[in-house]
């Protein structure tokens, strides 16, 4: 599960990268740095770019899609649970975001972490991170939703590939290839949901 992911690129970047046309708003919030999950009571936001007819837009959104969870202790009681991470794909909380192409986003990054299985001699998981070399900002294949709150999105992810499996087996990312990124936003559930796979691991580095 990746819970932090950084974004150092600046916002006229990640416009470019994205095909964002000017003029846009100028964010006083770039570059974000490190982006870590939206919290119940203080909310944390990451950069967004959603399709809105032939144009692409960026929006700040927080990193967390709410949803209601029983309580251990009393299973009548409803928590609100904010899921980052978007791994079971037939599930009907995501379905409806999932199969409504103006539902999707592109989640750009610079280089995202996972910890690592074995703790250090300190007694604690490492973190460890990783990069595409060729493009100093790529995407996760992502989804969005309004909320009480504003818009929060969630990213897919997916089998490890060779480069993340010995650190963290369970999953990693969608990473979607700059030629997908059309695709992803804008194509029927039957044909965007073949880029859910593992991004070919002699394409990143383990930093």
């Amino acid at each position: 599960m990746c819970n932090r992911y950084r974004l150092t690129a600046k916002q006229a970047e990640v416009a470019a990268t994205f095909g964002i046309r000017t003029p846009y708003e100028i964010d006083g919030t770039f570059p974000t740095g490190d982006i870590f999950p939206t919290g119940k009571k203080t909310p944390f936001y990451g950069a967004v770019v959603v399709q809105e007819g032939d144009d692409r837009r960026m929006e700040r959104m927080e990193w967390g899609v709410p949803t209601q969870v029983p309580s251990k202790r009393d299973p009548a009681t409803k928590l609100t649970k904010y899921v980052t991470n978007v791994r079971n794909l037939s599930s009907s909380f995501w379905r409806s975001m999932l199969t409504t192409p103006t539902r999707r986003c592109l989640v750009p990054v610079s280089s995202f972490s996972e910890f690592g299985s074995k703790p250090g001699e300190d007694g604690k998981k490492p973190l460890h991170w990783f990069d595409v070399p060729s493009r100093p900002v790529f995407a996760f294949a992502g989804i969005w939703r309004p909320t009480d709150r504003g818009n929060a999105y969630g990213f897919l992810t997916t089998e490890p590939n060779t480069i993340v499996s010995p650190i963290h087996p369970k999953a990693m990312p969608v990473v979607l290839h700059d030629t997908d990124y059309d695709t992803w936003l804008t194509s029927d559930w039957a044909r965007a949901s073949n880029l859910v796979a593992s991004f070919p691991s002699q394409l990143m580095r383990l930093l």
